[in-house]
Order: C-alpha cells, then structure tokens, then sequence
C-alpha cells in the first residue's frame, strides 16, 4: 500500500552509497523515519516541508519514501543564516525531545505553522526560538506556567515571566542581552528535558549562541 503524505524534516542518517535514512514529522505517523534515495539530499534540509509516497513494506518496519519533492522552498530561512541556524536548533530539539511513533493530536500542525512563521518574519526574530520552545512544551502537553518555570528559571525569573505572559509580536520585542537570551534558551530546554525524561544535549545551541550573541 501507498499513503500520500506531508513530511517534516527533523534530520538524516546515511545508510550506503545510495540510499539514507530520513527522520520526520508526519500528520499520519508523528515521528518516523523512512529510507529513501540519496538523490534526495538537497531537498531533506532542517525543517524542509515536503511532499512524499510512502511506500509499506511488509518485511520491515522501515518504509520507503518516494516521489519527494518540496510542498514550499523556505526561501525566507534558507536565504538568512541567522533563521537557517535557528531551524536547524529546532530540528534538532525535536529529533532528540520526540520518541519514534509520537503522536500527539496538533503537534504536525502546531509544527508546520511555526516553521512557516519563522519562514515569514522579516526583521526581530532572535527571540523566536525562545517562544518557540514555550510552545513546543504545550504542544507536548505540559504548557508551563510561572510557578512550574520557577525552579529552573533561577535569575533570569523576571525575563521568564514577561515572554511567557507576552503575545508572539511582544515576545519577539523583549530586550535581552546575548547572554540572557542564551541562559533562557538553556532553561527552556532543561524544562523540557525533565518532563519528556530526555537529557537535551543540543550540539547546534552553540552554533545559535555564536550567531545571535
């Protein structure tokens, strides 16, 4: 059997010459992966959208994908380094925070229109990645409030709680400090890893910290 599906890119794996593993976000599956051929590299990108068949393989849990092409090309991410680090940091966090057949009812949806939206936003976006997180942890079930922050917060208290009692425009407005948007980063993983049980080492957080310092 052949699904038709939309994928999202969390990350790839090579598997020979000719064929690789890519790790995805899908609105049937959640998280899987699927193997397909190298000819799809250029287009498997951090947080690519695409459009693909998925082909069932009765001898195997690890089905092919096929026909892949781009449901959009991302030009607003892919042209600024700054927003192409910050997918890539995204992609990573939900490659290591989601387990394999992880479905939680919006996550696909919630996931694709952030991708669209940091695609989208022209000027004021080093705060992004920090709503985006407080985001993340909602669409996983477990939105914070202030008092569940508290504990990992420490000094930065006063910051938590303005971006998490601010709209997305106003969050993205707040004024930080490189290193005050870097230690917020930091806890908002640290949030994260302890309710999903996952110790967050993401390598490309300091990548983000070299770029938006």
């Amino acid at each position: 059997m052949v699904h038709a599906t939309e994928l999202i890119v969390l990350g790839l794996t090579k598997t020979g010459e000719k064929s690789l593993v890519v790790h995805t976000l899908s609105p049937l599956w959640g998280r899987r992966s699927f193997i397909c051929g190298t000819s799809a590299v250029p287009l498997c990108l951090p947080l690519s959208l695409l459009d693909a068949e998925i082909a069932e393989n009765p001898k195997s849990d690890l089905w092919r994908a096929k026909s892949i092409d781009l449901v959009c090309p991302l030009s607003g991410i892919r042209a600024d380094m700054r927003k192409n680090t910050m997918s890539l940091f995204m992609s990573e966090v939900l490659f290591r925070t989601l387990r394999d057949g992880t479905m939680e009812d919006g996550l696909y949806e919630w996931c694709r229109a952030s991708i669209l939206t940091l695609d989208a936003l022209e000027c004021d976006f080093s705060n992004y990645h920090l709503r985006w997180l407080l985001e993340l942890a909602g669409a996983l079930g477990f939105a914070p409030s202030i008092e569940d922050l508290a504990p990992f917060a420490g000094e930065h208290l006063a910051v938590v709680r303005n971006l998490l009692g601010s709209d997305l425009p106003q969050s993205l407005l707040i004024p930080m400090t490189g290193e005050k948007r870097n230690a917020v980063a930091s806890l908002l993983l640290d949030y994260i890893g302890y309710h999903t049980e996952t110790r967050l080492n993401i390598r490309s957080l300091q990548v983000l910290r070299e770029i938006y310092s």
